[in-house]
């Protein structure tokens, strides 16, 4: 419409109506002799028009950036005068900040990342974020070991990554029960959380705890179950499946329905369905009688 507008001189105002941005951008102006018709700016200043903002901008922002590098001028010469320090433990609060340090240890990575996952499913937004990382290291020949919990073996989502990373030096296993969220990076440095909402981290760089936690994580990584392997339940004499059984210790050592729901990565609803079946299977008629009789069956000595 604009470029007929300039063929022709003008364009009649009743047709601008399919198009505003024609006027909100003030590419047309109004006929000074007939208010009926349109008259088109000429492209050169209707493009000077929209470019002034946009270099006003980028002139303030090389202001600021001058300002801020002479503001911190002198606090450079102090610091170029002793050795940067690393600093064994950093708290970091802040999604943000989380995530910024989290994609610097994976830019400096090169060799392996381990990660502990609870919980069941994932988000599709946690699983795309997880997908475009894991590509960015995989095309790097870094390899990656990932525990997740048995529930993510019901997650399409979870699966459909498992799928997409296969071709890469990724592996996944599933365990029943998992510690928190861990990620290490080379060996060197390690995330870990610090609140339950997990919007504060500690930033992990001591040799001897990086360290330690590979050994937890190694641990786990020997128990658990590779993801395209059948998890080997051996149900009792009793018919107890293991995720019962699961259940059953927790119950003994007296947490509440959502506390074992996740640990095991489950929702409670489920994890009533599992004490339900394990009540029956034991002949139980209440919370207190289940305990009892959990205990008098020997169950969790059988798997002990």
């Amino acid at each position: 419409m604009y470029a007929s507008a300039l063929s022709v001189g003008k364009i009649a105002r009743t047709e601008v109506g399919l198009a505003p941005c024609l006027l909100e951008f003030a590419l047309l102006h109004p006929d000074p002799d007939d208010p009926t018709w349109l008259r088109p700016v000429p492209p050169s200043a209707a493009l000077t028009q929209r470019l002034h903002p946009i270099e006003r901008e980028i002139q303030d922002r090389r202001r600021l950036s001058v300002e801020l590098t002479e503001a911190f001028e002198p606090f450079m010469a102090i610091s170029a005068q002793t050795p940067p320090i690393t600093h064994a433990i950093t708290v970091l609060e802040g999604i943000d900040r989380i995530n910024a340090s989290i994609e610097l240890a994976l830019t400096e990575c090169r060799s392996e990342v381990l990660t502990i996952q609870p919980g069941g499913g994932r988000s599709e937004d946690a699983l795309n974020t997880a997908l475009e990382r894991g590509s960015m290291l995989t095309q790097r020949g870094v390899s990656m070991r990932t525990l997740y919990q048995h529930t993510v073996r019901h997650s399409h989502g979870t699966l459909n990554y498992a799928a997409r990373m296969a071709e890469g030096k990724v592996e996944i296993r599933t365990l029943e029960e998992l510690i928190e969220r861990l990620m290490i990076f080379d060996h060197t440095v390690a995330f870990i959380p610090a609140t339950d909402d997990r919007r504060v981290a500690l930033e992990l760089r001591h040799p001897g705890i990086v360290e330690y936690l590979v050994k937890v994580f190694d641990q786990f990584w020997q128990r658990a179950v590779p993801l395209q392997e059948p998890i080997p339940y051996d149900p009792s004499p009793s018919g107890i499946s293991g995720v019962q059984h699961s259940i059953a210790k927790l119950l003994i050592e007296g947490h509440v329905d959502e506390a074992i729901a996740r640990r095991l990565g489950m929702n409670v609803r489920t994890c009533r369905s599992h004490i339900a079946k394990l009540s029956t299977s034991l002949g139980s008629n209440s919370r207190a009688q289940l305990g009892y009789l959990i205990a008098r069956s020997g169950i969790l000595d059988q798997h002990s």
